[in-house]
């Protein structure tokens, strides 16, 4: 299966050295996130639920 990545609207240009890129790692499981100034290096599988979970605290981090 070709993994299709997408950068966020909210990561900067090209120059941004601060970017993650988000695919589904097959339908309806994992969803994988990646560096994407390192498209070739590791990657990290969270689970739907775990994803909803660092979503919810980087909100809550991002409102202190």
């Amino acid at each position: 299966m070709m993994i299709q990545w997408r950068k966020s609207s909210y990561s900067g240009s090209a120059n941004d050295d601060v970017c993650v890129e988000l695919g589904r790692l097959a339908p309806g499981t994992e969803i994988g996130v990646r560096d994407s100034k390192d498209p070739d290096g590791g990657r990290l599988a969270l689970s739907p639920a775990q994803f909803a979970g660092l979503i919810k605290q980087i909100k809550q981090d991002c409102a202190r």
